[in-house]
């Protein structure tokens, strides 16, 4: 028989970048294969950092929504009121997280006295929400699965987010506890999960997340592309696409585009949205630069033509977070054979798995000199094994099948 799961989490479908997007496709391939699903989440707000429509008007209550599948499997979404700060902030991510933990605090009340859910998900970013799930294992004995995504408090204290060492000290007090209580344990990367281990001293469970290798794949007439979006044949694209936020370093592509901006054929492109894009863009007015072009996010049915459009996609990241986050953008870009250009240090777990399998060209991170250089290096080397290994890599470990098949086992032994 199935079993029931549960999953407590703010990002969620329809979210089309980020945990939102993976927690979504996992509740979704688990209820394709029968399995009853209910997720505890909120109104879609990322990376927009505003509640998306249609979903807007409802923004300040509850709502239900359910879907049933062939396969017998269901899901059922509880949307719960958040606050939605539309410039965040350390304070203002405090709240969010908050009044989220608050509001799902009352949908589980509400769910204890029904049917057991057997297994329960809590998804880091909050680690609080980890709070949830002992609290429906307590009362109804289910297992307690415990995945991070970005390991928050250390983000926090080494972006300086937080910068009193006590209060860092009793967070990780607070996680250790929700450690021991988890009968589970997952992360993304096996940087972040020997990191974890380190600290909750039990085993951590791999649970990388996924591309689709057959949505995401590469494209061989890039001419077409790069002339289907507006570009000449012979341009060269720099892409980065994602979330734009104020503490990745996104200024570093502005004063790489500077250094390029005599060779008329290089373009770089930034596609996304976030709260720190209009900053982007009247620094690149200040800059005078001709050669930026900043494109909204796109639909999910042009997003691999899209993809395609790159010559080199750019993965820029802080010093202190190569080992704390996974960035979820490498999946796809690795999935459609695109050649990453990637800040990131020796000995950190993205550098490491990236040189394992030369699937990407390496720079130093926060280090200007180091990313333009690296730029010139990608644009006129041949880069055709990186690609090759990067598609390789996506579909011998990324694909969404083979890692949820080994969840599910996972689950069924329970």
């Amino acid at each position: 028989m199935k079993k029931r799961i549960l999953l407590i989490g703010y990002n969620f479908y329809p979210e089309p970048t980020g945990i939102g997007k993976y927690s979504g496709e996992m509740i979704q391939w688990l209820a394709e294969k029968g399995y009853d699903c209910t997720v505890i989440t909120t109104y879609p707000y990322y990376p927009y950092w505003k509640v998306q429509e249609p979903y807007h008007k409802n923004r300040f209550g509850y709502t239900t929504e359910r879907k049933g599948f062939s396969s017998g499997g269901s899901i059922t979404l509880y949307r719960c009121p958040m606050y939605v700060p539309a410039k965040p902030s350390g304070v203002k991510r405090i709240l969010l997280d908050l009044s989220f933990l608050l509001s799902a605090f009352f949908k589980l009340l509400q769910l204890l006295p029904a049917k057991k859910f057997d297994f329960v998900v809590t998804v880091v970013p909050s680690f609080q929400f980890g709070i949830l799930g002992i609290l429906y294992k307590k009362f109804k004995n289910a297992k307690l699965f415990y995945h991070i995504q970005d390991m928050q408090i250390e983000a926090a204290r080494d972006l300086q987010m937080i910068k009193s060492e006590k209060v860092i000290n009793a967070l990780l007090s607070f996680e250790k506890y929700i450690f021991d209580k988890a009968d589970y344990v997952s992360s993304i990367s096996e940087g972040m999960v020997a990191r974890i281990q380190e600290k909750a001293k039990k085993d951590i469970f791999l649970l990388p997340n996924w591309a689709d290798v057959n949505l995401f794949y590469p494209i061989t007439d890039k001419a077409s592309v790069k002339c289907d979006f507006g570009f000449a044949p012979t341009d060269k694209i720099v892409l980065y696409s994602g979330a734009i936020g104020e503490k990745q370093g996104l200024e570093a592509i502005l004063y790489a585009a500077k250094e390029f901006q005599n060779q008329q054929e290089v373009k770089f492109i930034i596609c996304g949205s976030g709260p720190y894009k209009e900053k982007l863009q009247n620094l690149a007015s200040e800059l005078g630069l001709q050669n930026v072009i900043f494109f909204p996010l796109q639909p999910h049915e042009k997003f691999n033509q899209f993809l395609n459009l790159a010559d080199i996609h750019l993965v820029i990241q802080k010093a202190t977070a190569s080992d704390l986050v996974m960035p979820s953008k490498l999946t796809t870009i690795l999935s459609v054979g695109g050649l990453a250009l990637i800040t990131a240090n020796p000995g950190s777990g993205l550098h490491t798995l990236v040189q394992k399998y030369n699937m990407g060209l390496l720079v130093e991170a926060e280090n200007q000199q180091a990313l333009n250089e690296g730029l010139r290096r990608a644009l006129a080397a041949d880069t055709t094994e990186q690609r090759k290994n990067a598609r390789a890599y996506a579909e011998r470990y990324l694909a969404i099948d083979k890692i949820m098949e080994s969840f599910e086992e996972l689950v069924q032994h329970a």
